[in-house]
C-alpha cells in the first residue's frame, strides 16, 4: 500500500507546485483572519432603534465605553464560523484515536430524541408538576446506571467526569466525618488519570503515590503495605490507563475496606467493561460515569457535560442534592440538605439537577442497544483495540504485550530509537494522513507513550486504513525519512506551533494593532 494510491501499484506523477491565489484561498481551503480583524466595530448586523425614556440601573457598574465587538452581517458571521469548523477535526470527520477518551460515534437518533418538545424546552425552574416526564426519564436513566453497575444510589447533578469524581470523593469525606474520622491520606496509583490526585488535593487530602508492577498493574500487597489508620481512600482506574484490567482488584478492595477506608474507582474506562462487569461486585464504593465516553453523548468541546456518580450502600446516604425521589406516585426533587431523604447529603454540587440534553441522549443509546447490545459494544471496543495492537506490534513496540489489551492499545517510543524522530513528530505526521493524533506521553509510566482507543464505532475497513497509515509512518521513520516528520504537519491549515511557548505565555485576548504612521512627505 503506498501513501498516494492506497493500494495502487502504478507510479504517481509528482504534481507541479500550486500557484498562488489572489485571495489566499485554495479552493475550499478558505483563508480568513480573526473575527475581530474581519469585523467592523462601527457597524452591526442588527439595527435597533435607540430606546427612549429608560434609565440604567447599573449604578457605578455602567460601562464607560461600548465593548469593542466585531460588527458583521448575519451571512458574514455564519460563514466565518462554518470556515472555522472546517479546520477542526471531530468524530464526524473520521476515526478519533485519542486513548483514554473514548471518542465514539454520536448517533443521530440520540439528537432527534433530545430535540423532542418537552425535553429540548424544559426549564430547571419550572414547577415539578409540569416536568414529570423529564423526571421520569431521569429516573429511568438512574435505573439503568444502577443495573449496569450494581450500586445502591446514583447522583445525576455532576456536570462532567471530574465533577463526578469530586462528588464521589466528597461523599467519602462526608462519610468519614460522620464517623468522627480525621483520615487525611488518599492512595493514588502512578498510572492514574491526572484528575485523581488533583481531586483528592482539592478537598484537603494528602496524596500518596502507589507504584505499578512491571506488568503495568497495581499489586495488592503494595496497597496493603500503604494502608494505615490515616488512609481515607484508594483511587484506582479499572481498566487502567495502560489499557489493562486490574486482575487483583477484588483483593485490593477487600484490603482497603479491612483498613477502614473506601474504594473510589475512576469510571473513565467503563466502556471496556460495560455489560460485562458490575463494579459493585469488585468492591467499589464510588465511581463516576462519563456519559460522553460510555453512552455516546457528545464531548461538546468542554460542555455541556454529564458525569453521574454511583455510590455503594455505605456512601448512598451522603449523595448530593437535588435527589430524585418518588412520593405518593409523584416524582419530586429533594432540594435541601437535611430534608427528608437527604438527611446526610453532602450538599449541593451544582445549581440545578444535571444536563437534561445529555440524559436524553444517553438513555436513547441505552434503549436502542439493550442489554445485549451494550455488552457487544464493550466487546467490540476491546476487539478493535487488540486488532490495532496486533497489527502494529511488528513495527512498533508495545509494553505489557504479554497480556491482552482492554479498550486501548498502548505503544512506547523504543521503536524510534536512533531515528531522531519523537513521539510528538509521529503524532504531527498523523495529522497529514487525515487523522487526529493519538494521545501522546500518557500514561506517564510509559516513556514516549502513544495511546490509541478505536472504540466500537469503527468498521474493519476504517481500522485497516488507520493501521495502514501508521504502518507507513513507522516504515518511513525506520527508513530515515525525517523530513516527513520533523516538519509535520505539512498539509494542515496551520503548521506546527511552539506548544511550550503557547502553554507558558498564552495570548487569550485580541488587541487591536496600533495604526501605522504615515510616511513623511
Amino acid at each position: 500500500m503506498n501513501r498516494e494510491g492506497r493500494g495502487a501499484t502504478a507510479p504517481v506523477t509528482p504534481l507541479t507546485p500550486a500557484p498562488e491565489t489572489f485571495t489566499g484561498n485554495r479552493a475550499l481551503d478558505l483563508e480568513e483572519g480573526l473575527i475581530f480583524e474581519v469585523g467592523r466595530p462601527e457597524v452591526s448586523g442588527v439595527d435597533l432603534p435607540e430606546p427612549k425614556g429608560t434609565a440604567h440601573r447599573l449604578g457605578g457598574l455602567k460601562r464607560a465605553a461600548a465593548p469593542e465587538l466585531p460588527g458583521l452581517s448575519e451571512p458574514e458571521a455564519m460563514r466565518h464560523y462554518v470556515r472555522l469548523s472546517r479546520m477542526n477535526y471531530g468524530i464526524d470527520s473520521g476515526l478519533f484515536p485519542l486513548g483514554s477518551c473514548t471518542m465514539k460515534h454520536n448517533p443521530r437518533l440520540n439528537e432527534k430524541m433530545a430535540r423532542l418538545e418537552g425535553f429540548a424546552d424544559v426549564h430547571p425552574l419550572q414547577p415539578l408538576s409540569t416536568v414529570q416526564g423529564a423526571l421520569e426519564l431521569m429516573g429511568e436513566l438512574s435505573r439503568y446506571l444502577l443495573a449496569l453497575t450494581g450500586m445502591a444510589a446514583v447522583a445525576l447533578p455532576p456536570k462532567a467526569g471530574a465533577h463526578g469524581e469530586l462528588t464521589g470523593m466528597m461523599a467519602i469525606k462526608a462519610a468519614h466525618l460522620a464517623k468522627g474520622s480525621t483520615r487525611h491520606i488518599v492512595l493514588v496509583p502512578e498510572s492514574a488519570h491526572g484528575t485523581n490526585p488533583a481531586t483528592a488535593a482539592l478537598i484537603g487530602y494528602q496524596v500518596k503515590a502507589i507504584p505499578a508492577r512491571p506488568d503495568g498493574t497495581v499489586d495488592a500487597q503494595t496497597v496493603r503495605d500503604a494502608l494505615t489508620p490515616e488512609v481515607a481512600a484508594l483511587m484506582l482506574t479499572n481498566p487502567n490507563t495502560c489499557g489493562l484490567f486490574e486482575r487483583d482488584i477484588v483483593e485490593i478492595a477487600a484490603a482497603v475496606h479491612e483498613a477502614g477506608a473506601y474504594f473510589y474507582c475512576d469510571g473513565a474506562n467503563f466502556n471496556a467493561i460495560l455489560g460485562k462487569v458490575r463494579v459493585a461486585d469488585l468492591g467499589v464504593d464510588a465511581m463516576h460515569i462519563n456519559l460522553h465516553k460510555t453512552f455516546s453523548t457528545p464531548h461538546g468541546g468542554g460542555g455541556p457535560g454529564a458525569g453521574p456518580v454511583v455510590l455503594s450502600p455505605a456512601l448512598a446516604p451522603f449523595a448530593p442534592v437535588p435527589a430524585l425521589v418518588a412520593r405518593d406516585g409523584t416524582l419530586t426533587l429533594v432540594e435541601e440538605k437535611g430534608a427528608a431523604g437527604a438527611e446526610q447529603a453532602l450538599g449541593r454540587m451544582s445549581a440545578f439537577h444535571g444536563q437534561m440534553g445529555m440524559f436524553v441522549r444517553a438513555l436513547a443509546w441505552m434503549l436502542s442497544h439493550g442489554a445485549d447490545g451494550m455488552r457487544q459494544a464493550s466487546e467490540d471496543a476491546v476487539l478493535s483495540a487488540n486488532y490495532v495492537r496486533a497489527s502494529l506490534m511488528d513495527l512498533m513496540t508495545a509494553p505489557f504485550a504479554e497480556r491482552p489489551a482492554m479498550h486501548e492499545a498502548l505503544f512506547d517510543d523504543t521503536w524510534l530509537a536512533g531515528t531522531g524522530i519523537s513521539t510528538l513528530d509521529v503524532a504531527k505526521a498523523l495529522i497529514d494522513e487525515g487523522y487526529h493524533p493519538m494521545t501522546v506521553y500518557f500514561p506517564l509510566v510509559v516513556h514516549g507513550a502513544m495511546l490509541i482507543e478505536p472504540t466500537e464505532s469503527e468498521s474493519k475497513a476504517s481500522l485497516d486504513l488507520f493501521i495502514g497509515a501508521l504502518r507507513d509512518l513507522a516504515m518511513a521513520a525506520k527508513a530515515g525519512d525525517k523530513e516527513r516528520f520533523l516538519g509535520a504537519p505539512h498539509y494542515a491549515p496551520r503548521r506546527r506551533l511552539d506548544e511550550t511557548r503557547a502553554a507558558r505565555t498564552p495570548v487569550l485576548r485580541w488587541v487591536k494593532p496600533a495604526p501605522l504612521s504615515e510616511a513623511a512627505e
